[in-house]
């Protein structure tokens, strides 16, 4: 059988961080970027079009759990390294405001959270019976710097840790531990 098409879906979103573990020094500084996320999804096992529906499954149901998350935790928040000393002022003097901040282990670069997003959206569509999978997810920090990322994320990840204590292979919508 002639390989089935892709689902690809782009959600916009914009956030803030900053990289302190060796960045240029205008990157150590806080700062955002209006960010593109696209996933490309295919289905775990492939079929005719029947003629009727068409359809692995629709759109709607194929993307609405990962765009809200990215609509709501990703959009507008703040993501910080696990050690960066801001992260502990937010939780000491604006606790409300330190929900919102995305947890990395270490510094939140691009290629960082291209690969927490691919996490995080494998263990969804698993969670959701596992009629897809996520074979790209791109992240578009400005219009010339882009990542792509293909394949298991979990091994290029910073030094293992309980699945537990990894926001990212919890098919919920949390961000931090």
């Amino acid at each position: 059988m002639p390989p089935a098409p892709d689902l690809i879906f782009t959600r916009r979103f914009s956030m803030g961080h900053r990289l302190i573990h060796g960045a240029s020094e205008s990157c150590a500084l806080p700062h955002g970027h209006n960010e593109f996320v696209t996933v490309r999804l295919e289905a775990t096992s492939p079929r005719p079009l029947d003629g009727a529906g068409n359809m692995v499954v629709s759109f709607r149901d194929a993307k609405s759990a990962w765009h809200r998350f990215v609509d709501e935790r990703l959009d507008h928040a703040l993501q910080l390294a696990e050690d960066d000393p801001l992260l502990g002022w937010f939780e000491t003097h604006e606790p409300h405001r330190a929900a919102r901040i995305v947890v990395t282990p270490g510094d939140p670069t691009t290629e960082m959270m291209a690969c927490l997003m691919k996490a995080k959206l494998d263990v969804m569509l698993a969670a959701a019976g596992g009629i897809l999978r996520c074979t790209a997810i791109t992240l578009q920090e400005t219009p010339t710097n882009t990542v792509e990322f293909s394949g298991d994320p979990l091994p290029f990840l910073p030094a293992p840790r309980p699945p537990e204590r990894c926001w990212w292979r919890r098919a919920d919508m949390s961000i931090r531990d």
